[in-house]
């Protein structure tokens, strides 16, 4: 440390402190960056990276960037999961008596950004904190700087729980303690790409008494007061903004985990991880940024409570029925600026004038949006325009003191109003006649010295002066006070006692005036500050009526109809469609279908080809009772619904590469999450269930599963499959139903009708897909004459299906949580429910029936102890033994 430089020890002790973040660090009109962050944001940044003396022998790496272009820098970093430290000179540099002081101001990381291109306007910018408890549960806590939204809440059903929640909410920063699990900070940062910051420190400090004085639950104060106190430490300002924090229970809401939400698609698309194809595309027709996060929330956690969601359709029915009103309150919608975003520059301290100018706008929308919402003949709508507070007092202070049309800076004068102060209006006008003045002894000057070229200028280094070109300098009397100031290639620059006198009184008052309106502007501020609290009530009221309008104008644009809920589990949706897959097709083409469910009818076997449209369909009921219990109307000509309170997907086959696990694993684990935490009042979507494995596996996990839901959970479920020997299921399962997508065959090709209709399908149609992906003819020729050889040998003859259905014996093989799942024998075809063999010759399947080999394997089949073996042993033991007959 000795060894280097008395500045370069001053960066080597702040970054100590920072280490895992870039050190700006402010040297005159740059923040340069040394050592191993200067070569890493070289190359980040796409910067020089060069070099300087730093008192060793070895140059030390350095790179900079322009002081007033920092910001744009500093976003690239962040929204890259880095972190920033800003260390400032403190001191005036000409009046530092040896090394400047220097510390850090802000630690600016992915969480806690409050503005820039990184920063959505209609997302929320979460930080979270966790906090583990010896009794496996989990305190989570989050804010969103931004905004001053704060919540709270203890997960009681262990880690998956908290990486729901945590996913749910897209969290950019996660803040532990440095005792945290490591495997789990692991987990943290490959399955949510986020930034993990470590606070200690989990006191009370009287800087956010306020804040967590909500909570008396110990766990709670704990979490909260982790995060808060790291908010406090690295970001050294005011947090008055912040609002008091909100507990909430994850039972209070829809419960949808992470797979599920992924599945439905309902913040982005699987594909592309964009917004556009999602239902929150669909939905937002939202007018201002508060509700368009506001809207988002809403369709992460659909309510459960009947009044609740009743009394949101009731609104945006009324609002449906009044055109001409809800048209007027989106136009005064528009504009209205994000008041939740600003209070927050109020509170951090980095408002500007045109934002203030942008909050009195705004409130000046207030009043006519409450006579809107007036003039609709409803108490409850009345009753929103009643809640609504124009915080008259703000916008006459910002009308009477910011001009209209400000300048960004507010270091640099022209933000206060003409009349707004005495002193003020003293100085501008000194400085205004002063300029009078010059412009008078301009013309003087001129007219006495016949130089019609002469003028006077300024500038911040020499002053006024005037200035006369070389051609004309011949033309000065010789008696005249001019003094030399400057000497130019073409010209002369002189000064005047008189002007000099003049420059004094103008510039003194300039300076005077500019920082005295910097004065004023946070005295103003200050004020504003105080109705922080009122600003952010009147924000939650706007943003709600802005998410309603925004379902009454979807309702009504795209046909949907007012849900009706009921106690008895009943499901009746007629001409129901998907929202988002209509948008996005010609309305015209869209086939609507219907979905029946009752107690009688619990489970919904589908069968039909590929692309017929078995997942749409199931898609659409999960959105249409998303869509019903956030409030809005639904894409059907009727619906009614039972209150769901949980749904899960598994839709879809994709590998989760990052995690390492095979496609049939993420199956399993979404299949895991709905066996374990279904209910009666749940609804479950299961898409091809077990095409992950082979035929054996696959086909009897899947109707072990669907046996469990039948027997044990009794949730509303829909279970599409392509292995149609479930279908006899229906026989067995009073509460099954088997459903199948229609498609039709004309001059060999496949039309698909996209038609739900009773019973199984009896073909698949697998070829003919093949034919519309452009196969090659010759594979497809060749698949077709498998296929007949197949059909020949019976394998999949639906008559031969039927006569071995009724010749069935059933072995029932008891395996964890009760679960039973079914082994067929057949008389005839013995054990060909097996998939055969693309290699197998017809012939090598006909084996004596008295072979030694045959009497080999029933004798090790009965050896068998199947109540120790789980469904996969026992599937697998039966496979070899096939094996082995064959």
């Amino acid at each position: 440390m000795k060894q280097y430089t008395p500045m370069i020890q001053q960066y080597l002790k702040i970054k100590a402190e920072y280490e895992d973040a870039f050190l700006f660090f402010r040297l005159g009109d740059f923040y340069e960056l040394f050592f191993e962050d200067a070569i890493k944001a070289s190359q980040e940044l796409e910067i020089t990276l060069t070099a300087r003396d730093g008192g060793v022998d070895e140059k030390i790496p350095m790179a900079g960037v322009p002081y007033h272009s920092a910001q744009g820098y500093i976003e690239t970093l962040v929204s890259r999961g880095y972190k920033v430290a800003i260390a400032e000179q403190m001191e005036n540099p000409k009046q530092a008596k040896g090394m400047v002081h220097r510390e850090v101001v802000q630690l600016i990381t992915p969480g806690t950004m409050m503005e820039g291109k990184s920063i959505s306007d209609k997302a929320n910018n979460y930080i979270s904190s966790i906090t583990a408890f010896p009794d496996d549960t989990f305190g989570l806590a989050f804010c969103d700087l931004s905004t001053g939204e704060s919540k709270v809440t203890l997960l009681t059903e262990g880690w998956d729980d908290c990486i729901n929640e945590l996913a749910t909410i897209q969290t950019k920063e996660i803040v532990v303690d440095g005792q945290f699990h490591p495997e789990k900070i692991k987990q943290l940062k490959e399955r949510l790409s986020v930034t993990i910051s470590y606070e200690k420190e989990t006191e009370i400090s009287h800087e956010f008494e306020k804040i967590i004085a909500p909570l008396s639950q110990d766990k709670l104060v704990i979490t909260a007061a982790r995060l808060f106190n790291y908010l406090y430490r690295t970001q050294k300002r005011s947090l008055d903004h912040i609002q008091p924090i909100e507990t909430y229970q994850v039972h209070q809401f829809m419960k949808m985990d992470y797979y599920s939400k992924r599945n439905l698609e309902l913040t982005e698309t699987i594909r592309s991880k964009d917004k556009k194809g999602s239902l929150l595309w669909l939905l937002d027709e939202t007018k201002t940024a508060m509700g368009g996060r506001l809207l988002k929330q809403w369709i992460d956690r659909p309510l459960l409570s009947l009044d609740k969601i009743n009394n949101r359709l009731h609104i945006v029915e009324k609002f449906k029925e009044n055109y001409f009103e809800r048209q007027e309150l989106r136009d005064k919608l528009t504009q209205v600026y994000d008041i939740e975003r600003l209070a927050g520059k109020v509170a951090f301290g980095n408002v500007n004038a045109r934002d203030l100018v942008n909050l009195k706008t705004t409130l000046y929308q207030i009043p006519e949006l409450k006579e809107i919402l007036f003039n609709i003949n409803d108490k409850k709508v009345q009753h929103l325009a009643e809640s609504l507070d124009p915080c008259t007092e703000i916008a006459e202070l910002i009308e009477h003191s910011i001009v209209d049309h400000p300048p960004i800076t507010i270091k640099e004068g022209n933000i206060i109003r003409d009349g707004y102060n005495e002193q003020l209006d003293m100085y501008r006008d000194a400085s205004r006649n002063g300029k009078t003045w010059i412009a008078a002894l301009e013309k003087a000057e001129r007219e006495k010295t016949g130089i019609k070229s002469l003028k006077i200028g300024y500038n911040r280094v020499f002053g006024y002066y005037i200035e006369v070109t070389k051609a004309n300098l011949h033309l000065l009397p010789d008696d005249s006070n001019y003094e030399r100031k400057q000497t130019l290639t073409n010209a002369e620059r002189f000064i005047t006692p008189e002007l000099k006198e003049k420059e004094s009184i103008i510039l003194e008052a300039e300076e005077k005036s500019v920082d005295l309106e910097y004065e004023l502007f946070i005295e103003i501020r200050n004020q504003v500050k105080e109705y922080i609290p009122r600003l952010q009530a009147l924000a939650k009221q706007v943003s709600e009526i802005d998410c309603l309008q925004c379902f009454a104008e979807i309702s009504e644009n795209r046909q949907y109809v007012k849900p009706i809920f009921n106690n008895d589990g009943k499901v009746s949706i007629k001409e129901g469609r998907h929202p988002v897959v209509e948008k996005v097709m010609d309305v015209q083409t869209y086939v609507p279908n219907d979905c029946d469910m009752n107690n009688e009818t619990e489970i919904l076997l589908i069968t039909g080809p590929n692309m017929s449209g078995k997942s749409t369909y199931m898609r659409q009921i999960a959105l249409t009772a998303i869509l019903a219990q956030i409030g809005c109307f639904v894409p059907a000509e009727y619906a009614e619904l039972p209150i769901f309170d949980q749904i899960f997907t598994r839709i879809g086959a994709a590998d989760d590469l990052i995690s390492g696990q095979s496609t049939f694993m993420v199956e399993m684990l979404e299949a895991r999450n709905a066996i374990r935490g279904a209910t009666e009042n749940s609804l479950i979507l299961f898409d091809e269930i077990g095409r992950g494995t082979s035929t054996y596996d696959g086909m009897a996990l899947a109707q072990a599963m669907i046996e469990y839901i039948h027997d044990k959970i009794g949730a509303k479920t829909l279970f599409s499959t392509h292995y149609h020997e479930l279908t006899v299921l229906e026989k067995s399962l009073s509460k099954l139903k088997n459903v199948h997508v229609s498609a039709v065959e004309k001059n060999g090709q496949v039309v698909f009708l996209h038609k739900i209709k009773e019973g199984p399908t009896d073909k698949s149609y697998g070829i003919h897909v093949a034919k519309l992906a452009d196969m090659p003819p010759e594979l497809i020729n060749r698949a077709e004459q498998i296929l007949q050889e197949f059909e020949k040998n019976g394998h999949h003859n639906k008559q031969d299906s039927e006569s071995q259905v009724k010749a069935e014996e059933t072995v029932t093989v008891p395996i964890e949580s009760e679960q039973t799942i079914v082994i067929e024998e057949h008389e005839e075809q013995g054990a060909e429910i097996a998939q055969l063999s693309l290699f197998d010759e017809p012939e090598m399947n006909k084996q004596p029936s008295s072979s030694p080999k045959e009497q080999k394997v029933i004798s090790e089949l009965k050896n068998l102890n199947l109540l120790e073996m789980t469904p996969l042993d026992a599937m697998n033991a039966l496979y070899q033994l096939q094996k082995k007959v064959k």
